[in-house]
């Protein structure tokens, strides 16, 4: 079965302390809820939300996701610091957040993350493969290397000379 990606979901993923999560601002959106109430539902339910499910973001990394366009501006957040959610937070919403949109959206989500795990570790067995056959045949394409090499970064052409000429 071909990975499902959903392009809405993805737009909205970020990286923040090395783990793939969605902010609680895109997450309301998805939801179609209000994010203070979906604040006030995490906040209710407290103990199902550790550390590794879900965070605050720090000050620098409020920054950092305005300055990547992920929200529009600091006051957009409304001063508060968003929640982080990674997946195991998005799986823990469904059991706080019971509309029907609310369900549907997170099965929606949870296939996305699995979807870009799998194309994550195809990637990477597609570039170790690479750089294995580079490896065992380099010496047999060593011509093909430097033609595609010489064709990638030509040698610069000899430059006209600009002036009178003299005679």
């Amino acid at each position: 079965m071909e990975p499902v990606v959903d392009e809405r979901i993805v737009r909205r993923m970020l990286v923040l302390r090395g783990e793939r999560v969605l902010l609680d601002i895109h997450l309301a959106e998805l939801y179609g809820v209000e994010t203070r109430a979906l604040k006030q539902a995490v906040r209710r339910n407290k103990s199902r939300f550790p550390a590794d499910f879900m965070f605050t973001l720090k000050k620098d990394e409020v920054e950092h996701v305005v300055a990547q366009g992920a929200v529009p501006s600091v006051s957009h957040l409304g001063g508060a610091k968003p929640y982080a959610f990674t997946e195991g937070g998005v799986a823990m919403l469904s059991s706080v957040l019971n509309s029907k949109r609310a369900i549907a959206m997170n099965v929606a989500i949870m296939r996305t993350f699995i979807a870009l795990r799998r194309l994550a570790k195809n990637y990477s067995a597609i570039v170790s493969k690479l750089k294995e056959m580079e490896g065992r045949y380099d010496k047999q394409f060593k011509e093909v290397y430097a033609l595609l090499h010489e064709l990638l970064d030509p040698p610069p052409l000899p430059r006209k000379r600009i002036g009178f000429r003299q005679e």
